[in-house]
């Protein structure tokens, strides 16, 4: 039996999860995380096969959660399960250690396929991301971010203010304008206006 731990913070989806995945005869979901702080605590006293997780989670960033899970449980498999585009999201998830990326909108045969898949220390990715993979040393220059500069980097784009970033993050404004710095100096721009101009024409915001 496949055992499986859910990491979203919408209860809808959860419920979801839990009925498609109680459709099979392999595949166990033994319990659900609304946040990252649950799902930490959760992994580290039960043992899971897989863990799929969800990349927004109340407005904190499930790359950093998958960066403390691979750290808490190393060989546990995490599969990205998001609303986000793969094109914006997948390099970074599967670079991080994820075991797998998979959209919301994807069919329910395949989470089951991907679950099986990842829980048997596979990786679950399109072909498109395969390729992707396989030239991200030539992908665009936002990779050359960390997850937290390229998440400041969206939000700077969505046209909020280093303090309106601050308090959604949870951070001082200090350390979100040391960030944005490090962001204009990677990506070799000037101003906010260029960072915006950029996330547009690259699909990283509406």
């Amino acid at each position: 039996m496949i055992r499986v731990i859910v990491i979203d913070d919408h209860a809808i989806v959860r419920r979801g999860l839990r009925q498609i995945l109680a459709e099979t005869s392999d595949i166990e979901l033994t319990a659900e995380a609304g946040s990252a702080a649950d799902a930490l605590t959760l992994v580290r006293e039960k043992r899971f096969d897989v863990a799929i997780l969800d990349l927004s989670l109340g407005g904190g960033s499930g790359l950093e959660l998958l960066a403390e899970l691979r750290r808490e449980r190393p060989t546990l498999p995490v599969l990205i399960l998001t609303v986000h585009p793969e094109d914006q999201y997948a390099v970074r998830a599967i670079k991080a250690g994820a075991a797998g990326f998979l959209n919301k909108e994807s069919a329910p045969e395949k989470l089951i396929d991907a679950v099986r898949k990842v829980a048997a220390g596979g990786r679950w990715v399109s072909a498109e991301l395969a390729e992707t993979l396989a030239g991200a040393s030539t992908g665009p220059i936002h990779e050359r971010l960390s997850d937290r500069e390229f998440e400041i980097l969206k939000a700077l784009a969505s046209g909020k203010t280093v303090s309106q970033i601050a308090q959604f993050l949870a951070l001082s404004v200090k350390t979100v304008s040391t960030h944005r710095t490090r962001i204009l100096r990677k990506m070799e721009m000037q101003t906010n206006a260029e960072l915006m101009h950029y996330a547009v024409r690259n699909g990283l915001v509406q």
